[in-house]
């Protein structure tokens, strides 16, 4: 038998190994040189090819990618699928969050399960094309007709061929309650415990190399009372899945925790039991020294989205500030009303270009933000089995094509797709397997996809 480098590990199988040779470039998010390409065995790199190295381990098939730049999959840490429904929706454009909220809500208590279904698909293609290998959700509204929501979704991910995180969201408090969503898409607490605990027994899969994962998250400090965030913890404990909420995204927020519970949200969330590892928040921006030290110490993750906090002028991130106290970062999209697009790689780029703002040129580099959308993203999710290229690891893989008028000319090829601005992956394979060929998904006609959707969110919007 061949002896097996520290950059290779012993296959466990006897499937054909595939040699990724000779990339133009390749960003492994970790200190492996795989200059020469990846050994890929079954669902898993098995060996990082240095430069001018042949592999140590034998292989049987060989793909020329010299015109290709290789990257981990990226990871979205949160999304809203439901939300490429109302993409742009003139009724709720140049709105800070609160009103946003509250116009949107009054069109989104009409969604059906076509509609989010055909969402569910959309956004986990698009998020796919930009070189994402594993979505996530965050779906919390559940309207009449809808109480199997994730079931929904589950359904329509079976053949896209991704990894998927979805979180089981919930809102108890309607406007009736002092809370801002309308009563007609909120649900009891026990409700909400048990189809949690029932979606957990029933797909989440904690396994090497899973493809679905169940967390619970609660939609905001704001939408559900504070036994309902104190006994998803618990429950959440139980049955050992993250929990996942907003928090801290805008000062109205904080103003707004003050006024109701007498504490600032980070504080209102530790007396709920969730100052704890196994939890990951969304946007995290308004917090003081104090707060992020204590995020640190608990090693909470921190879902990063750049352009939402944009376009609703939510504010700055301070990620290097959490990540030196402790704090996973990750990158996401957020939702399609607020982002207007699910893609991953541009969203990178504007991490990029937002962060520098705060950090500076030299510590915020391309590498870095493609660091947190592909380690970083996989840490904040508790995926160590992702997010790296290196022996070992789950083959999830994106292919990017640098052959647009916008890379001409370019010198460094890991810094030209965030700097130059990608679009697209040519391939995408996730465990080992291709999803995407050509800049196209394997099984998804994505003109169908397109028409479908559009027609569905017609009819929403019509509904209002």
């Amino acid at each position: 038998m061949q002896k097996i480098q520290k950059n290779t590990i012993e296959p466990n199988t006897a499937k054909s190994k595939l040699w990724l040779k000779s990339p133009q470039a390749v960003f492994t998010a970790n200190a492996f040189d795989a200059s020469n390409g990846l050994v890929i065995h079954n669902n898993k790199i098995v060996e990082c090819v240095p430069k001018g190295k042949q592999p140590e381990c034998s292989y049987d098939s060989v793909i020329d990618c010299s015109n290709l730049v290789l990257t981990p999959g990226l990871i979205n840490t949160h999304h809203h699928f439901y939300q490429t429904l109302t993409r742009c929706l003139p009724q709720a454009i140049n709105k800070p969050l609160f009103p946003w909220l509250k116009t949107l809500y009054k069109v989104w208590q009409h969604l059906d399960e076509p509609m989010l279904h055909a969402a569910t698909r959309l956004a986990s293609l698009e998020l796919m094309l930009s070189g994402t290998t594993m979505v996530c959700d965050h779906h919390y509204v559940f309207p009449k007709g809808l109480e199997n929501a994730i079931d929904i979704q589950i359904n329509a991910l079976h053949d896209l061929g991704c990894r998927a995180m979805l979180t089981r969201g919930s809102m108890s408090l309607g406007e009736q309650d002092g809370g801002l969503p309308p009563n007609s898409v909120v649900q009891n607490e026990q409700t909400i415990l048990d189809d949690s605990q029932r979606l957990i027994s029933t797909y989440h899969d904690a396994s090497e190399g899973s493809f679905l994962n169940i967390a619970l998250a609660p939609c905001s400090p704001f939408s559900v009372t504070t036994e309902l965030m104190k006994e998803t913890a618990t429950l959440a404990n139980k049955n050992n899945v993250l929990i996942h909420t907003h928090l801290a995204e805008t000062e109205d927020e904080n103003a707004f925790c003050v006024n109701q519970y007498g504490v600032r949200p980070l504080e209102y969330l530790n007396n709920c039991g969730w100052l704890t590892n196994n939890t990951w928040l969304a946007h995290g921006i308004h917090f003081n020294q104090d707060e992020i030290n204590a995020l640190g110490k608990a090693q909470v993750g921190i879902a990063h989205c750049p352009t939402s906090n944009m376009l609703l002028a939510s504010g700055i991130c301070p990620t290097i500030a959490l990540e030196k106290a402790g704090c996973n970062i990750g990158i996401a999209v957020d939702g399609s009303a607020s982002n207007d697009c699910s893609n991953m790689i541009q969203e990178v780029r504007q991490s990029l270009l937002q962060q520098r703002l705060t950090y500076g040129a030299q510590v915020i580099t391309a590498e870095k933000v493609l660091g947190w959308a592909t380690k970083g993203s996989a840490n904040v999710l508790h995926r160590s089995d992702l997010g790296e290229l290196a022996p070992g690891k789950q083959a999830d893989i994106a292919f990017f094509k640098l052959d647009e008028l916008r890379f001409s000319g370019v010198g460094d090829f890991i810094a030209s797709i965030v700097t130059c601005g990608a679009q697209h992956v040519e391939k995408l394979m996730v465990g080992g397997e291709w999803v995407i060929e050509n800049a196209n998904h394997s099984k998804i006609l994505q003109e169908e996809l397109f028409s479908l959707h559009n027609n569905l969110a017609k009819k929403l919007h019509a509904l209002c």
